[in-house]
């Protein structure tokens, strides 16, 4: 790819693909997390640094080509002022005359934001003539949205195709964090794969089988592969139709010499609500009619163990409903096992990168993903539309 900081930026009108995808507190409206956004300030903050004008393209929520007045940039806006300490003209569109109106109108080291993209379902279906006024709208486009580049739409790909393109800093560290341990990770290489489903894990389970170590597995994903080999789960997750795949996967690891490792023991409940009764059992005695919601005890320790000695770590996916202060400590015990690792640790996917950012540990990971989906699909090896055509551009 191209990289930002070998382009001439001085005066020019500069297009920033940014993920300004932040979720919303559904009572109050108010962004309840603003990572993405600060995520973004590094490519932000060098562009006003040269004096370039710089002109903002984002997506918030699912409007699905309707204008929704609680999926407007203004609060996004306001917290990037803050963020900034400087003033962010608002568009009240991100296409039109009086857009571009606003776009020409910009001086050097000024900021504008245009208004949510997907108020236009253009821009999912990446419509020509929309990527045509989106690029009108400036001289140089930069993709800092890792974390949307998996969607071929007008912002990410139509644009790109128009304009001298490049990657800004956050999609450089995404690539080289996600891209470094598949192609060559420092042994022994851990990977903990969590999180609810085995479908959404079955290529990346695939293709580390070829890279990893010790392969840990939790969270509701776990119960596939304990029914596979013939244990009672209660009423714990579990997708039947993949229990020959899981079969698979265990046969192909041991053929391997791939150590993976499923829970010993678990916490259960027969809910996972709040404040709901729940004990820790071992996965010979899951009881009728409970379900497993986090890692017990003695896993905890086994996990952190394997974690311990690792010198490359990557993470997707919680080890139980962390959600839930009852059944957290599982995915409390990983991130704190990684945070108190000398390896490289990469944490990829929305709820891990939550998870260690609720638990106060982000600041102690090598590198925390927002790429989400995004993150999961480069493990898995797929070409990212968004990475593809910049690469493309050269």
């Amino acid at each position: 790819m191209k990289l930002l900081q070998h382009f001439d930026v001085a005066g020019k009108r500069v297009l920033v693909r940014v993920d300004f995808n932040v979720p919303l507190d559904k009572k109050t409206g108010e962004i309840a997390d603003d990572r993405r956004i600060r995520s973004a300030l590094a490519t932000i903050e060098y562009l006003i640094g040269q004096r370039a004008k710089v002109i903002l393209l984002s997506h918030l929520g699912r409007p699905d080509g309707r204008w929704v007045e609680s999926l407007r940039m203004t609060k996004v806006a306001a917290d990037l002022f803050h963020l900034l300490n400087r003033k962010v003209h608002a568009a009240n569109d991100c296409v039109g005359p009086a857009v571009l109106t606003q776009a020409l109108a910009l001086q050097p080291g000024e900021v504008l934001l245009l208004e949510n993209l997907r108020f236009h379902s253009e821009e999912e279906s990446n419509d020509p003539e929309f990527a045509q006024a989106l690029a009108q709208l400036g001289e140089v486009y930069v993709n800092d949205a890792f974390s949307a580049s998996h969607r071929e739409h007008a912002s990410i790909v139509g644009i790109a195709r128009l304009l001298p393109s490049c990657a800004g800093f956050l999609m450089q560290k995404e690539v080289n964090y996600l891209r470094d341990p598949m192609e060559s990770p420092e042994s022994p290489f851990v990977v903990i794969s969590g999180g609810a489903k085995v479908s959404d894990k079955l290529v990346f389970l695939d293709r580390l089988l070829e890279k990893v170590d010790t392969l840990l597995i939790g969270g509701g994903m776990a119960f596939t592969f304990l029914k596979a080999q013939g244990r009672q789960i209660g009423d714990s997750l579990c997708e039947d139709s993949l229990l020959e795949k899981a079969k698979e996967i265990l046969h192909q690891a041991e053929q391997v010499g791939v150590e993976l490792l499923l829970p010993i023991d678990v916490v259960v409940a027969q809910t996972m609500e709040e404040g709901v009764p729940s004990k820790v059992v071992s996965i010979e005695n899951i009881p009728a009619g409970y379900k497993g919601l986090d890692i017990g005890p003695r896993t905890r320790v086994l996990f952190t163990e394997r974690i311990q000695c690792a010198r490359t770590i990557v993470w997707n996916g919680p080890v139980g409903v962390f959600e839930n202060p009852s059944f957290a400590e599982g995915t409390q015990a990983v991130a704190a096992a990684m945070a108190a690792s000398n390896a490289t640790t990469i944490v990829g996917g929305g709820d891990s990168a939550a998870a260690v950012d609720r638990f106060g540990l982000a600041a102690y990971m090598s590198h925390v993903s927002m790429g989400g989906g995004a993150s999961l699909e480069f493990l898995e090896g797929r070409i990212l539309p968004g990475i593809a055509v910049l690469e493309d551009s050269r």
